[in-house]
């Protein structure tokens, strides 16, 4: 497929085309490309002129100037050469009815041949066997001699070698771009991947810390506790490492700038990938499910977290709420990475709030809230962007930027929605000091 022609490659045909005015004296010249590549001698094509002089040559009827009138015998919008009769050349005005009903029924085979119609010649432009378009070149007060033949098969050659020059351009910008997409899906797959391993991560750490708190001097498996502390440790400044080589090598791929200005024949146009439903080792299963259930689980490290930041965790689980539809693991992820923003984001002594039973017309919600500094409104219309930490990122508080991007996109996919509240709607969490923030998790019930 013929891709598209760029800006210099129609500087080129402009050039040649000059040539041929000013050199040759040609009243008429036009640049066809056609929209498949067609191998010679059989194949047919659909021709589309990127270059025209005069540019008034092909205007509609009605719309011509009296210099298009003058070449009117010279326009090629309906040019065709036909299977049994390969030397001459058909122009509007001068078609026979056969002729004419036989151009509307049938595309014209293109042959690698030129040809001749009195002062007007048809050349091919072919480069190594294949068909790419035509050079339409013709004058009025005289025919072609053998010389200025030679010299506009030249040109045709040299537009050519240029047009599949341009073409091999165009599909390696296409290929570099592809690519390009490629790396920037892989490298947001590893970043939800790493996110997704800190949050276990850190509560693997904290349960450590307390279980070597809780176990006496003399009791042996002091050492194994040591030993979960220390690993989970190791792998903390490991991840610390894979942020700092994956930030070097974004900042050593530089984007690809395209040519502007380019007339586009007919561009292979891929549609982005279909997301993954979901993000890896989720999986893509919604079942119905009970929200304190869920709850459960991911409580039992936030009040070990909490209890080790010396904040006050406050919890009001409904347990007789409707159930509602959702991919278990995902929602966990959802709720573990709020949760863990709440706990990372208010400072020791705080207070942070997690409610299940909100409700809304066929909705379940869960509430997080804390007492921390909230969220300027600058930085909410932004929360969800990917990398995007706003005031956050001015602090000593370690981030990423990717743990409200990937709780909205799993929400999303789960027919939900979160709603962001700073200052917080928690009569217990607000304070002028501290306005905090309210998240909520809304989640479709199940229904009957």
């Amino acid at each position: 497929m013929l891709m598209s022609a760029s800006s210099d490659f129609i500087a080129l045909c402009r050039e040649q085309i000059a040539l041929l005015t000013q050199g040759l004296g040609a009243t008429l010249s036009i640049v066809y490309l056609t929209q498949e590549l067609v191998e010679t001698p059989s194949g047919e094509a659909k021709l589309i002129p990127v270059v025209i002089y005069p540019e008034t040559a092909l205007l509609p009827p009605g719309e011509e100037t009296a210099e298009a009138t003058v070449h009117k015998q010279l326009q090629v919008g309906n040019v065709f050469i036909l299977p049994n009769d390969r030397r001459r050349l058909l122009t509007a005005g001068s078609q026979s009815p056969t002729s004419s009903q036989e151009s509307e029924t049938s595309q014209p085979h293109l042959k690698e041949e030129y040809l001749f119609s009195g002062n007007q010649i048809v050349l091919p432009l072919v480069y190594e066997g294949v068909m790419m378009g035509l050079l339409v070149t013709g004058r009025q007060d005289r025919a072609w001699n053998e010389h200025e033949e030679s010299q506009i098969q030249r040109i045709a050659q040299t537009l050519a070698i240029a047009c599949i020059l341009d073409q091999r351009r165009a599909w390696f910008e296409q290929q570099l771009r592809e690519q390009q997409i490629l790396q920037e899906k892989q490298r947001d797959l590893l970043d939800n991947l790493l996110h997704q391993f800190r949050n276990p991560l850190t509560a693997l750490r904290t349960f450590g810390k307390l279980l070597l708190k809780r176990l006496r001097p003399a009791d042996t498996n002091r050492n194994v506790a040591s030993s979960i502390v220390r690993e989970s440790d190791r792998l903390q400044e490991l991840l610390q490492q894979f942020d700092q080589v994956i930030d070097l090598t974004e900042a050593d791929l530089a984007p690809l700038h395209l040519p502007e200005h380019e007339v586009f024949v007919e561009a292979t146009i891929q549609k982005s990938a279909k997301p993954p439903l979901l993000l890896p080792g989720t999986g893509d299963k919604a079942v119905d499910c009970s929200l304190p259930d869920i709850l459960e689980p991911l409580l039992i490290s936030a009040k070990a977290i909490a209890q080790e930041r010396k904040l006050k965790l406050i919890t009001e689980i409904k347990q007789n709420s409707p159930p509602v539809r959702a991919n278990i693991k995902a929602l966990q992820e959802v709720l573990t990475n709020i949760i863990d923003n709440a706990l990372k984001y208010t400072p020791t002594g705080g207070k942070i709030s997690i409610q299940a039973g909100q409700e809304k017309a066929n909705f379940q919600g869960i509430a997080i809230g804390d007492n921390g500094p909230g969220i300027p409104p600058e930085d909410l219309e932004h929360l969800g962007e990917r990398h995007y930490r706003g005031v956050q990122a001015q602090t000593e508080i370690p981030g990423t930027g990717l743990g409200l991007a990937i709780a909205k996109q799993l929400i999303e996919q789960m027919q939900g929605e979160i709603e962001v509240f700073s200052p917080a709607i928690n009569s217990q969490l607000t304070s002028p000091n501290a306005p905090g923030t309210t998240f909520i998790i809304w989640l479709p019930e199940v229904e009957n």
